[in-house]
This record gives structure tokens, C-alpha cells and sequence, in this order.
């Protein structure tokens, strides 16, 4: 039932304007409808899911105190998704209450904060999926379970002595995480600063990880050996990856080149077996999305627009 309500939606949204468009905060078989997505935030329940469509969307001051969902359609300007992109625009903040929360499919302007309440109440399992983010930002060593798949994250991020899974991104660097896995990652730009931490199928691209009591294994780095088994190159990385893109964007190609193509199963964003599904270019959120689109500039002789709608489920 669930589903039927946000194809219907996402449907409706397809042929309006983006000022008309609205945000669909699901809560089991409930369904309400807002225009902004702090009034989505402030009108959410524990285990509320809240669907974006695409458009702009701004967020200023706003505190999420529950376990919630935020789904946008995607993150990249060219995809499956014939309706476009979500953005967030500002800082998402995860505050004491919101444990098992969730981003997935947005470009946010800003960062992903966790326990950034005054007293870094700490917050539990936050998960980020499909984004394209400033930085994740973690207050306080008591926070726990953060992960992060698949995303672009442009800025380092700090994890003040926290741990997190970091799998399968293309990221800037990291301070002072504390513990968790670093895995299957392109670091473009930074170092990663970490401590107890599984380091291991990364590329570093800049400096070298700043590492203590890290278990580390098969590394890939350019002009030096860094940990276990690392795997040191003298080539351009332009020679190494299809379209590497030092500005992280998702204009990038972080496929090997033919001469390095026995490195894709095991080292960089599509290799690994980390639990979580690796990286794809055309991974888009499990919510139904219109692949094809065709709105008429004029209505028919009986007044009606013909819209031709081809939506497939983005959970396949």
C-alpha cells in the first residue's frame, strides 16, 4: 500500500511545476503531504519516511529527534531518473533520538552531522547511501554505527575519536576516526587520520593515511608502499582510471584502464565484498522513479494533457 501511495505521488509531482510539488512523509499506511522539508521534519514520527522529489530544497536550524528516512531521487545530474535531482540546501543535523535515521539519493550543500546537540548526546546507526555531501561530521566518541555507502563526499570529515564504515566512496580525507573499517574507497584529495581502524582496498590519490594500531592490507597509492601488501604506482592516475575527477563529482570514471583492469574486482569503489552492495553508477534509491517522461506543450481537443510516464522500481 505503501508503495501505491508514493508511485501515486511521484506520478502527480512528474507533471507539476516544482513550486507545486510535495513532499510525501509516510509513517505505515499514514500518508501526509508538506511543502518544505522542515515542516516534513517537524511533522515526522519515529520511523516516518520522507520522499523528496526533485527540486531545491532548503533546511536551516532544524534538528532531526527522530528515527526518520529522507529519500531523494538522486544525486547526479545525469541518471535514470527523468524527473532530475533532489537538493538539499544546508546542513543535515542528527540529534539524540534519531538513532537508525537515514539519507539516501541527495545532493546536500552541507554536511551530515551526527550527535551535534549541545552535549553530543550520543546517536546510533546513521546510515548515508547514494549522496553527494560536503562532509559527515561525527560529535563525540559515543556515537556509534555510522555508515556511509556509496557517496561523494567532497570535504574531510571528522569523527572526534569516533568509529564509522566507510565503504565503497569517493571521498576527500578523514581526522581522527576512531575505529570502524575504511574500505574499497578513492581518497582524490586529504589523508585518512585513524586509529584502530581497518584500513584496507583503498586508493589514495594525495597523502599518505596518518594510521595507528590500523590493520592494513592491499592499499593502492602512487610513487609509494603504504601498510600490508601495498600496491605502489608510478603512473599518472589519468593513465590508472577512465576519468578520474579530482574535484569529486560524479563526472568521474573510477573504472581501472585496461593495464590496471586486474585491480576492479578487489581494490577501489566496484571491488570488495564489504555486506553492502558496491558501487554503480546507476544505483538510484529503492523508490519508484520515472525513467521517461513526455509532457505535451498543448492539451488534446478534449482538454486533457497527454503524459507518457514510464516508472520502474528502484529497489531492482
Amino acid at each position: 500500500m505503501k508503495k501505491k501511495l508514493i508511485a501515486m505521488l511521484l506520478l502527480i509531482g512528474a507533471v507539476l511545476p516544482a513550486a507545486a510539488q510535495q513532499i510525501a512523509v509516510v509513517n505505515g499506511s499514514t500518508l501526509r503531504t508538506c511543502t518544505t522539508l522542515t515542516q516534513a521534519l517537524n511533522n515526522a514520527t519515529d520511523g516516518s519516511v520522507i520522499y523528496l522529489p526533485a527540486g531545491a530544497f532548503q533546511i536551516s536550524d532544524v534538528r532531526v529527534t527522530h528515527r526518520v528516512s529522507i529519500i531523494g531521487l538522486n544525486h547526479k545530474p545525469k541518471s535514470l531518473n527523468a524527473d532530475g535531482t533532489t537538493t538539499i540546501s544546508g546542513t543535515l543535523h542528527f540529534d539524540a533520538g534519531s538513532d537508525g535515521s537515514v539519507v539516501m539519493g541527495c545532493y546536500v550543500s552541507g554536511n551530515v552531522n551526527i550527535g551535534y546537540d549541545s552535549e553530543h548526546t550520543p546517536v546510533h546507526n546513521i546510515f548515508v547511501r547514494y549522496c553527494n555531501l560536503n562532509a559527515v561530521n561525527v560529535y563525540g566518541p559515543g556515537c556509534t554505527g555510522t555508515t556511509v555507502n556509496q557517496c561523494y563526499i567532497r570535504s574531510s570529515s571528522g569523527f572526534n575519536g569516533a568509529p564509522a564504515i566507510l565503504t565503497n566512496n569517493v571521498m576527500n580525507g578523514t581526522n581522527s576516526l576512531n575505529g570502524g573499517i575504511v574500505s574499497n574507497n578513492i581518497v582524490v584529495a586529504g589523508s585518512i587520520g585513524a586509529s584502530n581502524t581497518t584500513i584496507i582496498n583503498n586508493v589514495f590519490m594525495a597523502d599518505p593515511p596518518s594510521a595507528s594500531n590500523c590493520p592494513t592490507r592491499n592499499n593502492m597509492s602512487k610513487g609509494y608502499s603504504w601498510g600490508d601488501d601495498g600496491i605502489s604506482i608510478s603512473d599518472d592516475w589519468n593513465a590508472v582510471f577512465v576519468k578520474p575527477d579530482f574535484g569529486i563529482s560524479s563526472n568521474s570514471n573510477f573504472h581501472f584502464t585496461t593495464n590496471y583492469a586486474k585491480y576492479e574486482s578487489s581494490i577501489g569503489i566496484y571491488g570488495g565484498k564489504n555486506g553492502i552492495i558496491n558501487f554503480h553508477e546507476d544505483a538510484l534509491p529503492p523508490v519508484p522513479y520515472v525513467r521517461m517522461k513526455t509532457v505535451p506543450e498543448t492539451t488534446n481537443f478534449n482538454g486533457m494533457l497527454d503524459v507518457n510516464l514510464t516508472v520502474m522500481d528502484g529497489s531492482k
